[in-house]
């Protein structure tokens, strides 16, 4: 395994390109060589606390159950015929829906959260719905009909022209939603996340997905609620629209589904909404998507959030995070941090600039502690730690975090 970083980054330069290979001389061209539990080790030997990985690790690096089960899956039998009945995959789904609100019991599994969304908007199509309705600062993943609901001009402008009939509305605004919803004359779908991740840790006033699930049925709309970040745990329940008590007609599942271990996403609709594809299962297809591997680590994955509970200790550390940073803000913020916000371990900081952003990023990364950029708000950093975090772990972040803040104060 190659680990000479120099000769790491010019591989970097040949294969991946310029820009990949800027950005690791950046942040000190560390080299990744082993995860476990919270924690990244690095070629030197160093150790980085996990609060980053965009809510992929809710139960931390290389969870020993999934681990254990992908393992035996591959030893036995890792990708299926397409043709055969496969087991693995049926139990996966049905484990899925077991935990999904209400009447969500056909799933269709992908590979990424982008693809889940291509799946949604296909499905919506499949039945008429051909206008959508994003939202500002919304993301729903990079391929074509995905970024075409992401509200991102600057990853859009080089792809267009994207899927046409896509209106934005303002986030947590239902009398925006609805004034969209009319126009679209019974012909539309909304699509929305619970919190927006990328979008910066924006939380929306309560009871907006009641309100907005409502005047979808109003204006006889699909409601597809985005929980590849939200779900499985990361806001303390285990999913976004549990707290408006909501059952979407599609919800999007994915990071938290892979364990932290294999690449799996999924679609998780009512039989009224997946009928076009229980019709002809062959409308929409993926040759690796559900394969005996990947199902068996998401199928491992809800055995463990249910098992430890972990929903419940996502909150109870949620609470804890949120009123330590906003501790350290108070003390050490200087006017650089505008606001604190978060549900769960969704967590994030609004500082006063993009360039502190940066700033505080590499701050907290010279403390041994990794977190996130948010794609569309530039002026957050975001942290989505696994909720299998210890006391210590805990601490060492505020820590790490009180420093940071306290050194961007003296520049």
């Amino acid at each position: 395994m190659l680990l000479d970083s120099d000769v790491l980054t010019d591989r970097y330069r040949r294969h991946f390109g310029s820009g990949r290979a800027a950005l690791g001389r950046l942040i000190g061209d560390l080299v990744e060589v082993e995860s476990s539990g919270a924690w990244i080790t690095v070629a030197d030997g160093r150790r980085v606390l996990d609060f980053g990985g965009y809510g992929v690790y809710l139960l931390g690096h290389r969870h020993p159950a999934v681990v254990e089960a992908v393992c035996d899956q591959v030893r036995r039998h890792p990708m299926a015929s397409r043709v055969f009945l496969d087991p693995v995959s049926a139990g996966a789904a049905a484990a899925l829906a077991e935990i999904t609100p209400g009447d969500l019991d056909l799933v269709h599994f992908v590979n990424s959260g982008a693809e889940a969304t291509e799946c949604a908007l296909k499905l919506a199509r499949a039945q008429g719905k051909t206008a959508v309705i994003t939202t500002r600062a919304g993301f729903h993943g990079k391929t074509l009909g995905a970024l075409s609901v992401t509200a991102n001009g600057v990853l859009q402008q080089p792809f267009r022209p994207l899927l046409p009939h896509i209106m934005e509305v303002a986030f947590g605004d239902p009398a925006e939603l609805e004034v969209a919803l009319r126009a679209t004359g019974g012909h539309g779908c909304f699509i929305v996340e619970p919190v927006q991740g990328e979008g910066g840790v924006n939380v929306p006033p309560p009871g907006y997905l009641r309100d907005a699930a409502e005047l979808c049925r109003r204006y006889e709309a699909l409601l597809i609620v985005d929980e590849v970040q939200t779900g499985l745990g990361r806001l303390g329940r285990w999913w976004g629209v549990d707290a408006d008590g909501v059952v979407p007609d599609m919800m999007l599942v994915g990071k938290g589904l892979s364990g932290g271990v294999m690449p799996i996403a999924a679609v998780v609709a009512t039989r009224e909404s997946y009928e076009p594809f229980a019709r002809d299962p062959y409308l929409h297809t993926s040759t690796f998507a559900g394969s005996p591997a990947v199902c068996a680590a998401a199928r491992a994955a809800i055995g463990v959030i249910r098992d430890e509970d972990l929903t419940a200790r996502a909150a109870m550390l949620g609470e804890h995070l949120l009123a330590g940073i906003r501790t350290a803000v108070a003390r050490y913020g200087g006017g650089r941090v505008a606001q604190v916000r978060g549900r769960g371990l969704l967590l994030g900081l609004e500082m006063a600039s993009s360039g502190l952003v940066g700033e505080l990023f590499l701050n907290l990364l010279e403390r041994d502690v990794l977190a996130n950029h948010s794609l569309n708000a530039a002026n957050v950093l975001r942290f989505t730690p696994p909720a299998i975090l210890t006391t210590d772990e805990v601490e060492l972040f505020l820590r790490a975090l009180a420093e940071a803040l306290e050194d961007l104060t003296l520049t």
